[in-house]
C-alpha cells in the first residue's frame, strides 16, 4: 500500500542540490526508506532525472555486503557518477558503510552530486547529524504517520479511525493489519529494536532499569515529572536508580526518538521554568504496547496525539504556566499556577491550544479556560474536544474544534 508522505516529501524536494548531505532521520519503522527509496525517486523520474544517474544502494542487503567496506565503494561509486549530468545517490542505513562520515564528505564534493542518506537510530541521530558532518548535514526528521496520512489508508470512518490511532498509533507496517497482529508488531519492535538500539549505542550491559524507567513514562504521559520524581518512584517500588542515572536514560529515549520533552514556559514572564517537563511519546501505539495495551486513559492519549500533530507541523511547543492570583478564606492573597497545555510558536506565528476531552458542566468549562482568561495577549486560543462539534467561537474568541476536524484541516492553524 503507498502511502503518501507530503510533509516530508515537500522537505527532501526543498533542500535539493543545496550543497549539503541531506540526512533522513527518525524513530526506527516509521517510514524513512521508503520516503527516499520511493516517494523521493518517483519524484526524481518525474522531474525527468535518468534513472542511470539515481545510485541506491541498502547496505542492510545482502547484496550490498561487499560495498559496506569504503575501499571497494568509494571506486563503485565514482564510476556510476562519472557520465555528465547531475547525479543523486542514496544511501539506506549508512551506519553499515564504514567510515561512512568521510566517504559521503567526499560524495558532497563531487561536483553535480547530491547525497541523500537514512540511518540507525542506534548509530545515527540529530545530534551526530550536527557533530559528524560538521555543519555539512542537513536533517530531515520523519515521524510515524499523521493522524491525516493514517486516514488516507484506513478503510473506515474518521470517529473510528481516531479510537484505533489513539491505540495502535501510526506506524506505517501496522495500516491494514488486525488488532492482535499490530499488538503483537508494536510489543516486538519495542523490545527487539529500540530498546536493543539505545543499550547497544550506550553500552547498557542490563537494560532492565532502562525498561522499568520506559515503564515509568509510559504511565505518565502528560503528567509533570522529572528525574527526581522518577527517581523515587523506583524508591517507593524497593529499588533503585539515582537521578543523575534516570537524566541520562531520558536523554537516550530522547536522542533515539521514542519520546518528546516539554518545557514550561512563564508566559507572561516570558522565560522557561525548568523542571519538571512533560514527556510525550512519538507513537501511541509504540506507548501502549509498553504497558500491553493495559492502560489506554483517552484524555491523556488525545493530549499525546495532539502534541504529536503540532511538533509534525513545525511548531515549538512548550507547557504554558500562567500565574493567578485569588482570596483564601482568611481574605489573604494566594498564588497559583494555571496550566495551557500547549503554547506553540512558529516564526511570528503563535497558539495556545487546550485539550479538552470532555467538557460535562459549567464548572468544568470554567477550569479548563481558566488559564487561557488569563493569558492576556491577541495571539489565538483553541479549545480541543473530543466530540465532532461544529467549530464555533465563544463569548471570548476562545475556538471550540473537535479533534478529528483539528488533526484533519490544517487551517485551524493557519
Amino acid at each position: 500500500m503507498s502511502i503518501p508522505r507530503p510533509r516530508y516529501l515537500e522537505s527532501l524536494i526543498a533542500k535539493k542540490g543545496n550543497g549539503l548531505v541531506k540526512v533522513v532521520t527518525g524513530v526506527r519503522r516509521c517510514g524513512k526508506s521508503y520516503l527516499l527509496f520511493n516517494l523521493f525517486k518517483e519524484h526524481l523520474l518525474s522531474e525527468g532525472a535518468p534513472a542511470e544517474n539515481i545510485v541506491e544502494v541498502a547496505f542492510d542487503e545482502y547484496e550490498s555486503k561487499k560495498l559496506r567496506d569504503p575501499e571497494v565503494f568509494y571506486p563503485w561509486v565514482k564510476e556510476r557518477l562519472a557520465a555528465d549530468g547531475k547525479h543523486y545517490v542514496l544511501l539506506d542505513e549508512v551506519q553499515l558503510l564504514g567510515d561512512f562520515e568521510e566517504v559521503l564528505i567526499g560524495l558532497m564534493r563531487m561536483p553535480g552530486v547530491d547525497v541523500y542518506v537514512t540511518g540507525s537510530n542506534a548509530k545515527l541521530l540529530s545530534k551526530d547529524v550536527i557533530t559528524e558532518f560538521r555543519g555539512r548535514g542537513d536533517e530531515v526528521r520523519v515521524r510515524p504517520l499523521s493522524f491525516s496520512e493514517f486516514m488516507g489508508a484506513y478503510d473506515g470512518d474518521v470517529r473510528r479511525g481516531f479510537e484505533e490511532y489513539s491505540v495502535y498509533g501510526g506506524m506505517p507496517a501496522t495500516v491494514g493489519m488486525e488488532a492482535q497482529a499490530k499488538a503483537s508488531y508494536l510489543e516486538g519492535i519495542f523490545s527487539e529494536i529500540y530498546v536493543n538500539d539505545i543499550a547497544e549505542r550506550n553500552n547498557i550491559r542490563d537494560a532492565g532499569e532502562l525498561e522499568a524507567l520506559l515503564n515509568v513514562l509510559s504511565s505518565g504521559i502528560g503528567s509533570l515529572t522529572n528525574p527526581k520524581k522518577v527517581s523515587d518512584t523506583f524508591k517507593s517500588k524497593g529499588s533503585t536508580l539515582s537521578p543523575k542515572t534516570a537524566r541520562a536514560y531520558i536523554d537516550q529515549l530522547i536522542d533515539a526518538f521514542v519520546i518528546e520533552e516539554a518545557k514550561r514556559y512563564d508566559v507572561k514572564g516570558r522565560a522557561y521554568i525548568g523542571s519538571p517537563f512533560k514527556y510525550y511519546f512519538c507513537d501511541l501505539g509504540l506507548r501502549n504496547a509498553r504497558m500491553n495495551f493495559r492502560q489506554v486513559e483517552p484524555s491523556h492519549a488525545m493530549e499525546n496525539v495532539i502534541y504529536n500533530e503540532l511538533v509534525g507541523r513545525g511548531f515549538g511547543v512548550d507547557v504554558g504556566i500562567v500565574n493567578a492570583f485569588s482570596k483564601n478564606a482568611e481574605g489573604r492573597s494566594v498564588r497559583s499556577s494555571l496550566e495551557v497545555d500547549f503554547v506553540c510558536n512558529k516564526g511570528d506565528r503563535r497558539f495556545y491550544i487546550q485539550s479538552a476531552y470532555v467538557i460535562s458542566s459549567q464548572d468544568k468549562m470554567d477550569q479548563e479556560l481558566a488559564s487561557l482568561r488569563r493569558v492576556g495577549d491577541s495571539f489565538e486560543k483553541i479549545v480541543v474536544v473530543r466530540d465532532p462539534i461544529v467549530p464555533r467561537r465563544d463569548e471570548s474568541g476562545f475556538l471550540f474544534v473537535g479533534v478529528e476536524d483539528f488533526l484533519l484541516d490544517e487551517s485551524f492553524l493557519s
